[in-house]
């Protein structure tokens, strides 16, 4: 009996070393039996290589192009040479992103890839391990990334040490403003170099109300209106969006971080934004509407928005709407760590082969054609070429009726691979890169907040935010009378813990940076 106890037990224990090893593995590929990426042996034959997957890549959109089945399919062509692989593209409406999201997280559904960005919640999706440490994905099959970015870009998808997002080579600083149809700027006559700051914009606003009845002066929503984008984006670095208040004044290079919401300036703009309401100017529904703005003149129903402007964003701003677009310009150019973690992608923690997710994203790093395949479509029958990286819009075709039109390269690997119209300066990537090393940089860029030690009073606090900040947007909130309930609300919520943490964190990196 002794001699089979002693079977079963060693039985037992290579059974259980086994398991360990093939956990091991799969939690982290092993450089000595790796695949060899696409890039490193371009002879080889994916096929005798690579056994089939289907990659799966979920993105934020303000549309789904009615040709996508089309791109997909030359998309997929392509990749079957490359990788063995296809690639199902996943727009999701941003009204619904967060809400489907968080539905296929919690229900385990499989993917591979998924936007993300600082003002998406990354150290949320960190800390709820929805998606994978890449440090070791990226070593092996990331060569064009690498090459690509530079290690201070690469390096601010880190979070708790580990890289958990690939971020986007495009501008990385931001400045804030208003974009206005064209055609009604230059119907009145409307001075824009006169408009140096918000409140010169209320003539316009007027006028447009006036004269333009079927026209909303000045298009909000809940989560995005002039007090969140130049107020929240324009005079403050936000220390990682969705964290809970604490936010660092542009102005002062103490690295003091203080509630927003109780500053004079937030005050002033969520003033005005009451004004604006109750003369019109401002969408009625503002408050709860989750249409995007960009829709909204799409649609011939909105004259003006608040975005971020940078380089070629009136021509990106007019592709979007179908309309001729110009841009009033209210902040100056800023960098901060929200910036360079604005546009990422991550790899769901669900994904079969997170090897096959990371070779793709290494193309859209290094492959020309794909990324101007998945960007602008197919040559020829969504955009033809007027020279070797400028094209425009074929005979009969224009950004109203183009069967593709995502409009949204600024989410997509090595932005400047990517082809410029005929109607942007060619020189449009060399003005990204002046412009990315002209702007002012936040004296805590690099810095990450790590909410894990106060994730409930985050939460406490983001659901007190979600409560008043829609209404104090579109101004439908008088702030002399709910900005002290507001302000009350997140105190005991838990704001000033969130704050003092927040401090702590930024003191210590601050030291040892």
């Amino acid at each position: 009996m002794s001699a089979i106890k002693q079977l079963v037990q060693m039985a037992s224990r290579t059974l259980t070393l086994l398991v360990l090893a093939i956990l091991t593995v799969s939690c982290e590929p092993d450089s000595s039996q790796r695949i060899a990426s696409p890039s490193e042996n371009p002879e080889s034959s994916a096929e005798s290589r690579l056994q089939p997957y289907p990659i799966v890549m979920l993105f934020p959109s303000h549309n789904v192009p009615k040709d996508l089945p089309l791109v997909q399919n030359e998309i997929n062509a392509y990749l079957r040479q490359k990788l063995n692989a296809t690639l199902e593209l996943r727009p999701i409406e941003w009204s619904e992103w967060q809400s489907k999201t968080n539905y296929l997280f919690v229900s385990n559904q499989p993917f591979d890839l998924i936007f993300t960005s600082s003002w998406l919640y990354l150290g949320e999706k960190v800390n709820k391990r929805q998606i994978i440490p890449l440090d070791n994905l990226v070593k092996q099959y990331g060569s064009s990334i690498r090459k690509t970015l530079p290690a201070e870009y690469l390096d601010s998808g880190r979070v708790n040490g580990a890289i958990y997002g690939i971020v986007t080579n495009k501008e990385f600083a931001s400045t804030k403003g208003l974009f206005l149809r064209k055609d009604i700027v230059d119907k009145y006559g409307f001075d824009l170099s006169s408009v140096k700051k918000l409140e010169d914009m209320e003539p316009i606003l007027r006028t447009v109300k006036e004269q333009e009845p079927g026209l909303v002066p000045l298009q909000v929503k809940y989560d995005r209106s002039p007090l969140t984008t130049l107020l929240g984006y324009g005079e403050f670095d936000m220390l990682d969006f969705g964290t809970g208040p604490g936010v660092l004044n542009r102005q002062d290079r103490n690295l003091k971080v203080v509630n927003m919401y109780e500053t004079p300036e937030y005050l002033r703009y969520a003033k005005l934004m009451h004004r604006w309401f109750k003369l019109g100017y401002i969408n009625a529904d503002g408050a709860i509407t989750r249409q995007d703005e960009h829709e909204a003149v799409k649609s011939g129903l909105a004259f003006a928005y608040a975005e971020s402007i940078k380089p070629g964003a009136q021509l990106q701003e007019s592709r979007i709407t179908g309309y001729a677009m110009a841009a009033v310009e209210l902040t100056q150019p800023y960098t901060t760590t929200g910036d360079t973690t604005s546009a990422m992608f991550a790899v769901s923690r669900t994904s079969a082969n997170p090897e096959r997710a990371m070779m793709l994203l290494d193309l859209l790093y290094g492959d020309k054609y794909l990324i101007n395949l998945l960007n602008w479509g197919i040559e020829g029958t969504h955009y033809i070429k007027k020279s070797e990286n400028v094209i425009d819009y074929p005979s009969g075709v224009n950004a109203l009726n183009v069967g593709y039109n995502l409009n949204i390269p600024w989410m997509f690997g090595n932005q400047f691979n990517s082809y410029t119209w005929v109607n942007e300066d060619p020189n449009l990537w060399d003005q990204y890169r002046r412009f990315n090393t002209s702007a002012e940089k936040s004296p805590a860029l690099g810095f990450l907040f790590n909410p894990e030690s106060v994730k409930y009073e985050v939460a406490a606090c983001n659901s007190v935010i979600q409560q008043y900040t829609g209404a104090l947007n579109a101004g439908e909130f008088d702030p002399d009378v709910m900005l002290p309930r507001f302000i009350e609300a997140l105190k005991g919520a838990g704001m000033d813990k969130v704050i003092e943490e927040k401090q702590r964190q930024l003191d210590e990196w601050a030291k040892n940076r």
